[in-house]
């Protein structure tokens, strides 16, 4: 065999999808949407900030999680653990979402409200697919772009002066070395990135649906 069709090991390969993972998170995920963004500078809009709360709250809040559903009996434990992290952000969520107050009032609200149900169904399917690694990869992506989404929750409870614990969240490195430890075969790390994608497109969607929410009320 030539030098040039040399075989590649297959922990090359799956450091190449681990590092996928993280590569579709910020290139796709909360930090890539400038709505985000703004809404962690101390001019947003506080009307904005309890809209992104109540959206992440119904998108996400309810029981059980996608990282809940993806950690399944077979499952790796790691997986388990994490989804314990991710059931106190949700209380986290829960908290602030009763301290920012209301929805704000915005035309076309049920669409939007219909819009953010579909994707909560289009999650949780995602988070029981029976392709193995396909529900983990959504799992580990809500892990890591939670980080970023984190950030507008923290700006959100300063606005309503209350305070959030410190995250118990997995850190960047230990998601990354357990997608690294799932992706036993070609098949399963090609099927962890498909999962982190679909996770960063419902994401990228609703933070684009909060903007178009937020410029429809600037319009009133």
């Amino acid at each position: 065999m030539g030098k040039g069709n040399k075989a590649v090991p297959f922990s090359a390969l799956a450091t190449a999808k681990r590092c996928a993972i993280d590569l579709i998170v910020d290139q796709e995920g909360t930090l890539a949407c400038d709505h985000a963004v703004g809404l962690c500078l101390p001019t947003a809009s506080t009307r904005d900030l309890a809209d992104a709360v109540h959206a992440l709250c119904h998108l996400h809040g309810a029981a059980p999680s996608l990282v809940t559903l993806a950690a399944s009996p077979d499952a790796d434990n790691a997986l388990e653990r994490m989804a314990a992290a991710f059931d106190a952000e949700r209380a986290m969520l829960a908290t602030v979402t009763a301290a920012v107050g209301p929805i704000p009032s915005t035309p076309r609200h049920a669409q939007s409200e219909a819009a953010i149900t579909t994707q909560r169904h289009a999650l949780a399917t995602l988070a029981q697919s029976a392709r193995m690694g396909c529900a983990g990869g959504a799992a580990l992506a809500l892990l890591l772009d939670w980080h970023a989404v984190r950030a507008v929750l923290t700006a959100a409870a300063a606005r309503a002066n209350i305070a959030v614990p410190p995250s118990q969240l997995p850190s960047r490195t230990t998601i990354l070395a357990a997608a690294q430890d799932m992706a036993t075969d070609p098949s399963r790390s090609r099927a962890l990135a498909f999962g982190a994608q679909q996770l960063a497109v419902q994401h990228h969607g609703l933070w684009r649906l909060l903007a178009a929410r937020a410029e429809a009320r600037s319009a009133l």
